[in-house]
């Protein structure tokens, strides 16, 4: 797991912001946008990538052996049929070879923001993906509707910055046990990151939280109004692949447009009748930090139902259970509160917090 890409290539000379981002993702960077036409205009011409733009260093490789090349890049957003591919300091237009479309469990496409593919250029722009590349790490879902699909949410982070709001909306912690399971599965530190608590920071709500900092998670109370927070979760991204998550409305692009003006990300107010967030962010898109590190933007998400998580792997996913998981008077417990389940018998000696334990139960449907 990468921690400090650098900025240093090979001689001593400094690399772009967009050759640190391939090596964060493990690919080697070569030269490419002043070898296609229409490279670098439009799709890095937006004020997003604006930290990846500087003038070519490396003489350019010739038009008819780049045509002919397979090259490496890092998937930034997915638009259905159409994936944005960043490769050296080009950003490319591709489409998925058709052989690649086989497995039906996906959701519309096979490739997520941060997949590391291989592609062919085929000028003005433009390219097809010829293969995926194996992931490090799988943040998924269960796609919304009745045919059991997967939706891969971002592919290779190796960070999950789960944010939930202090108020409007207020935390739902039962949906918050969900991301932390999600996360866990998907191999992934884990921050909870608190905002807007510049609307109010009661001591209850911050002894609900606390409960998660004695688990052991990392628990960060930030405000992108009032800029609390900010150099913490800073420093945090700095030079890693992280995801921020959460609900609707709790102010995830505000928070990265506090850390990175650049970014200009929309928002938009929580609604005054339902007091439920609204959605910004309508796909996944991986965003560079002008600070170093990538993140991968998501939509607001109101439900977050498991793709193939046995029992087990939710239970192994809650770190205080873990001491207790394999002691139960039967194999098969489901903690369900069975005769001899050990996990029952700790929740009733408060060395486990019941709410947790009814958040258990509630996603293995007991």
């Amino acid at each position: 797991m990468l921690r400090n890409p650098g900025l240093t290539g090979r001689g001593g000379m400094a690399r772009s912001p967009s050759a640190t981002a391939m090596a964060a993702f493990g690919l080697a960077t070569r030269p490419l946008r002043s070898t296609l036409p229409g490279v670098g205009v439009g799709l890095l011409a937006d004020p997003r990538y604006a930290i990846m733009q500087r003038p070519q260093e490396s003489p350019p490789y010739s038009r008819r052996a780049r045509m002919n090349d397979i090259l490496e890049g890092v998937v930034i957003e997915n638009h259905g049929a159409l994936f944005d591919v960043l490769v050296g300091d080009a950003m490319l237009r591709c489409f998925l070879r058709g052989r690649l479309k086989k497995d039906k469990r996906q959701k519309s496409a096979l490739i997520a923001a941060g997949d590391r593919v291989k592609v062919r250029p085929l000028g003005h722009g433009r390219g097809v993906v010829e293969e995926v590349l194996p992931r490090e790490s799988d943040l998924s879902r269960k796609a919304a509707g009745s045919i059991p699909l997967q939706q891969t949410l971002a592919a290779n982070v190796d960070q999950a910055i789960i944010v939930f709001a202090a108020a409007e909306p207020a935390p739902d912690f039962f949906m918050l046990d969900r991301f932390l399971v999600v996360t866990a599965v998907a191999g992934l530190d884990q921050v909870i990151c608190v905002n807007k608590c510049d609307l109010g920071e009661s001591n209850s709500l911050r002894e609900r939280f606390a409960l998660y900092e004695r688990i052991g998670y990392r628990v960060l109370f930030t405000s992108a109004i009032a800029g609390k927070g900010l150099d913490e979760l800073r420093a945090l991204l700095a030079d890693r692949r992280s995801v921020i998550c959460g609900p609707s409305g709790v102010g995830k692009s505000s928070l990265l447009n506090a850390l990175a003006p650049s970014l200009s990300l929309r928002t938009a107010a929580v609604g005054d009748v339902t007091h439920k967030g609204r959605h910004t962010t309508s796909s996944v898109t991986l965003l560079p930090l002008p600070f170093g590190g990538w993140i991968a933007d998501t939509p607001g998400m109101r439900q977050l139902a498991f793709w193939e998580v046995p029992r087990d792997l939710v239970a192994e996913a809650f770190p205080e259970f873990r001491r207790f998981l394999g002691r139960c008077r039967f194999q098969d417990c489901s903690h369900a509160g069975e005769p001899g389940c050990a996990l029952h018998a700790a929740c009733k000696d408060g060395q486990i917090d019941a709410r947790r334990l009814r958040s258990y139960r509630q996603m293995v449907g007991r």
